[in-house]
């Protein structure tokens, strides 16, 4: 976890971020004012974190934009911290803040595999 951890750190400092950890997630929350689901993506694959968010913001009818001063282009790549399962991620967002889980595999190495009995249909 210490490439996370190193890579956000490197992040601008207009970047706002907390890093947690449980037994058996991570937890990327970032502050992203103005953002919304659809105007997020975010990809876990190959070992990477991308995230691209953009705030949407339009004028009132009667003003159009003299200076932009608040525009939020968030595009970043982080590493994904090694015990984390790519597959199982979440993210969401909710007035302004996104969240990513990451799931940890589990500590023993071991993929626990339900065994099915296709002539039981019930």
């Amino acid at each position: 976890m210490s490439a996370l951890r190193d890579a956000l750190q490197d992040l601008s400092e207009d970047v706002f971020f907390d890093l947690l950890e449980s037994e058996d997630a991570y937890l990327l929350v970032l502050d992203v004012p103005g953002v919304t689901a659809d105007s997020t993506d975010v990809t876990v694959a190959d070992g990477r974190i991308v995230i691209d968010a953009r705030r949407q913001k339009d004028a009132e009818d009667e003003y159009r934009y003299i200076e932009e001063n608040r525009p939020l282009l968030l595009d970043v790549d982080l590493p994904l911290p090694d015990d984390a399962v790519e597959d199982d991620a979440e993210a969401s967002v909710e007035r302004g803040v996104l969240e990513l889980t990451l799931p940890k595999r589990s500590g023993n190495g071991e993929t626990t595999i339900d065994v099915v009995d296709p002539d039981n249909t019930r």
